[in-house]
This record gives structure tokens, sequence and C-alpha cells, in this order.
């Protein structure tokens, strides 16, 4: 399991570095158009979609479109949307409970958090017009959450964040994520070779109490899109979301804390 979980994250780490350093617009795109058109399927799975190869295919089809053709300062409303259904909809959903399967509430829910993906691709997509640097820099910001909340819950983990959604999360974990986040910008925010990073633009602009409070949010919402991911899973009895990265389930299990976190990220370097 370890060795194949390896060989995943190799070729993996591999692809993207490839597609980084051609710094090929269209190809970027090509590829964040299949990552998000497999999510998409994922999510219809999950949702018990009949249609959801179909829906695959055409949603990495239309954010084609969208990111060639629309006009990139419109997307910042998009973000603002995805925002706004987390906070309504989707987070609401963890305490509340998720509709029936088959009901009109599931579909609605199904297109609800569709919009909340084609936001966070919108926004990889938004950010490596950027730079690439600034692109990882902001989705490392979630993979060092994740990291960091791991060992800390395994050191740590006493009380359960949410036990009836993840039984492995805990407070401890949450928080240590929380720390490691803040430890490493504040290093990268000291490397004056590192000026293009989200934390360095950030305390450039708001100081050292605005990125603390940045950092802050950007961990939370990764939290709540890895419980909500979770929820989802739980409801149709799916361990992962599907097997198209073997050893680490599927695309949605390794960009769950990625959706809600990249849109907000945006907001605050551009919008707010």
């Amino acid at each position: 399991m370890l060795k194949t979980r390896v060989i995943t994250a190799v070729v993996l780490l591999v692809v993207l570095l490839a597609v980084l350093l051609s710094h090929s617009s269209l190809l970027f795109t090509i590829a964040a158009a299949t990552f998000y058109g497999a999510a998409m399927w994922e999510i219809l799975r999950l949702f018990q979609n009949r249609q959801a190869i179909l829906g695959g295919v055409l949603s990495a089809i239309a954010f084609v479109f969208i990111v060639q053709l629309s006009d990139p300062a419109r997307w910042q409303l998009l973000f603002g949307a995805c925002a706004l259904i987390w906070l309504v909809r989707l987070v609401p959903a963890l305490k509340l409970g998720l509709p029936a399967i088959g009901s009109f509430g599931n579909r609605l829910l199904a297109a609800v958090y569709g919009i909340a993906v084609l936001g966070c691709f919108i926004a990889i997509a938004a950010m490596y017009r950027e730079s690439a640097v600034f692109l990882v820099s902001a989705m490392a910001i979630v993979w060092i959450a994740d990291i960091g909340a791991y060992f800390a819950g395994k050191a740590f983990g006493k009380h359960k964040l949410a036990p009836s959604i993840s039984p492995g999360k805990s407070w401890e974990g949450a928080i240590g994520g929380w720390l490691a986040v803040l430890a490493i910008a504040a290093a990268t925010v000291a490397v004056p070779a590192l000026s293009d990073t989200f934390a360095t633009r950030i305390q450039a602009k708001w100081g050292w109490i605005g990125l603390v409070a940045v950092l802050s949010v950007l961990v939370a919402a990764s939290v709540v899109g890895d419980l909500f991911e979770s929820k989802l899973k739980r409801r149709t009895g799916a361990k992962d979301s599907s097997n198209l990265l073997p050893g680490h389930g599927g695309v949605l299990d390794r960009i769950d804390a990625l959706i809600p976190a990249l849109p907000i990220a945006m907001l605050f370097d551009h919008w707010l």
C-alpha cells in the first residue's frame, strides 16, 4: 500500500512540475480541466447521479471554455458566490445533515457543491495567471495544515473534532495544523527571494495581524471542506471518492480541503 501511494505521488508530482515548468497556459488549462472533470464525476457518483460520466466530461469541456473565453475580472463574483455557498448551505449541512438520495434537495445540493468545486478550479487558474509560485504557495497552506494536523493529532489528539463525521480528527490536530501554517508562513515572509508567495503578499498588504487572521480563516475553511466530503462519503458508505489515484483514493479526496479555501484566498488577495 505504501509503495503504491509513493508511486502515485511521484507520478502526480512529475505531472505537476511538467505542467508548471512548461509555462503553457493551454496545457495548464487542459490539465486542470481533466482533474476538474474527474472531480465532478466523483461528486455525481457520490450523489448517485446516473449520468456521472457524461457530467464529468461536460464539466471538463465547460471549464476550458470558461477559462479561455470568460473575463477574469468577473471570476471574483464566482469566488464571492462560493464563499456564500459555504456559509449559507454547506457548513450548516455538517450539523443539519444531508437530504435524502433521490430527492430534489439532493439534486440541488449536488448543483451547489458543483459550483463550489468550479470556483476552486477557477481560483487555481486565476492563481496560475499570477505565477506558479503564487499558486503553489496558496495550495501549500492547505497541505501544511493537513500534514500538521495529522502529526499533531497522532501525538496529542484527545478531543474529537467531529466524531460522527470523521472520528480520526481532533481539536488538537486542527490547532497543530494551524500553528504549522503560521510558522512556515512567517518563515516564508522572512525570505526576500519568496516575495511572490501568498503569505508574503498578504503580509505586505495587511501586516502580521492581517496575515494571521487570513491564514486562520483559510485553515478553518480547509477543515470544513475535508469534513463536508467525509460526510458525503459516509452517507453512501464509501471509503474513498473513487480509485482513480491508487493508494490515495480519488481526486476529490486530494482536493476536498482546497475547495473552500482557494476561492476565499483569491477574495482576500484581490477583492477585500
